[in-house]
């Protein structure tokens, strides 16, 4: 039998689930052929991708260790940081937003979210479905990852949009964006300024060899009313190895200040 496949009709492309050949019990998720997360269903705490494991360092940070929180993805993928959350977090409430209906139902079939996972589906645009959230709903991480390349939708590519997710977050809160980049970093350099002219407290956090513009990859940009005293060195610390955290003058050059 082949591996799952579901044709996505508002990308017009399919989705596919295989075997991880290299752990067990764990399953990558592709859309039109490009690799877009893996899943361990037995340890959904182990979280494989590097952007991701950097995003899960964050959610580490947001509380005391096991204490719940609110969550809301904007880009639910195979919901790898969703199951994250619930096992490190047990009974956290979470919301995932996700353009294509068919991929949710897809992911939701085939890998099964862990027993207790409290989470609320909602399809449709990232920013439309911002409105669409219960009226008192207030999170303590926000994540946003729907960006794939170096092309992005303006109006999600803007300090409009981030304005309005960070409106949803608790005082504490964090909003959290993945940016994936070519070299250049044109992308990247927006999207922080654009974050920088919607939050106080902006961070910028990858690979140490990433802040030099000349290779590919994923910067994390974070968003905060103020930058906590210690986060720097705490998602340094965590990895993956070599990091860098930018904050403050240190991310001028990054964000073309």
């Amino acid at each position: 039998m082949g591996a799952p496949r579901r044709f996505l009709r508002t990308g017009g492309v399919h989705a596919t689930i295989d075997p991880d050949p290299w752990h067990e019990d764990a399953y990558v998720l592709s859309i039109d052929g490009h690799e877009q997360s893996q899943v361990s269903l037995a340890h959904p705490e182990d979280v494989f991708y590097e952007y991701l494991r950097r995003i899960a360092n964050v959610v580490d940070l947001v509380k005391p260790a096991g204490d719940p929180i609110t969550a809301l993805h904007l880009g639910a993928g195979a919901l790898t940081l969703a199951r994250y959350i619930q096992a490190t977090r047990p009974g956290s409430v979470q919301h995932a937003v996700e353009l294509e209906r068919e991929l949710l139902d897809f992911v939701i079939e085939h890998l099964p979210l862990p027993d207790g996972t409290d989470l609320a589906p909602h399809i449709g645009d990232a920013r439309e479905a911002l409105g669409d959230l219960p009226a008192d709903a207030r999170f303590d991480v926000v994540i946003v990852d729907i960006f794939s390349g170096p092309e992005a939708p303006a109006h999600l590519a803007c300090r409009e949009f981030y304005e309005e997710a960070a409106a949803l977050l608790t005082p504490g809160g964090v909003l959290a964006v993945n940016v994936g980049d070519e070299p250049g970093f044109t992308l990247v350099s927006s999207q922080a300024r654009a974050l920088r002219a919607a939050m106080p407290a902006v961070a910028a956090y990858g690979a140490t060899n990433l802040f030099t513009r000349r290779y590919p990859g994923n910067v994390i940009l974070l968003g905060t009313r103020t930058w906590p005293d210690g986060w720097s060195a705490a998602l340094t610390a965590r990895g993956p190895h070599p990091a860098t955290v930018l904050t403050g003058v240190e991310l001028d050059g990054l964000a073309g200040s």
